[in-house]
């Protein structure tokens, strides 16, 4: 077990489904982290202490109002508070839309501890005024310029939130090809996955 005395900040956890949300707030308590369950935005929006450091772990499908619509609540309340964005597979062209609107990264269920601790950690960089360093232009150029004309129109369909049967059935070739591409797009761009990438071009 990891021990974070150093870690001066909270973690909501808004999920509705009461497994999930129990075991993500047991593996950050275990590391260290102090969390808050929230079963709602609603529920979050009750228990939120502005006076206080804290990230969010956010599904995007929830009931009452949507992820969607609690970030942009929070944009309009003008709280800035850095939102990882957990999603089903299917649901990612609304995640792609909330990394749009500012949120740091999305995982994608079944989500990976180490996925998620390494999320909380990039918020927690965030929140000590660490901000991930922006690559400059020229190098996104240069690894922009080692992709195919293929791989360019499979990366604009990426960055749009399709799923790999969508762009295969576009381009009328194999969901096989597309995930190929999508290999080769990330080697090239040195990026883990589409997050990564909406960061890097959004």
């Amino acid at each position: 077990m990891a021990n974070r005395p150093d870690q001066e900040f909270t973690v909501y956890v808004v999920e509705d489904e009461d497994s999930v949300r129990k075991s993500f707030c047991a593996l950050l308590n275990a590391h260290g982290y102090s969390t808050v369950p929230c079963e709602s935005a609603e529920s979050f929006l009750k228990r939120f202490d502005p006076k206080q450091k804290a990230c969010m772990l956010l599904d995007v499908r929830l009931p009452g109002m949507s992820g969607v619509q609690l970030q942009a609540q929070l944009a309009e309340m003008r709280i800035g508070i850095p939102i990882i964005v957990v999603t089903a597979h299917g649901d990612i062209p609304i995640a792609v839309q909330v990394m749009r609107n500012g949120a740091i990264d999305f995982i994608e269920k079944p989500t990976e501890a180490g996925r998620l601790l390494e999320a909380i950690e990039m918020a927690s960089g965030l929140l000590a005024n660490q901000a991930p360093s922006e690559l400059p232009k020229k190098i996104i150029a240069d690894r922009l310029a080692k992709l195919t004309d293929r791989e360019r129109v499979v990366l604009r369909h990426m960055l749009e939130g399709k799923l790999n049967k969508e762009i295969a059935a576009e381009l009328g070739i194999s969901r096989r090809t597309i995930e190929v591409h999508r290999w080769r797009i990330r080697e090239k761009m040195q990026v883990r996955g589409i997050a990564d990438l909406i960061r890097m071009l959004g």
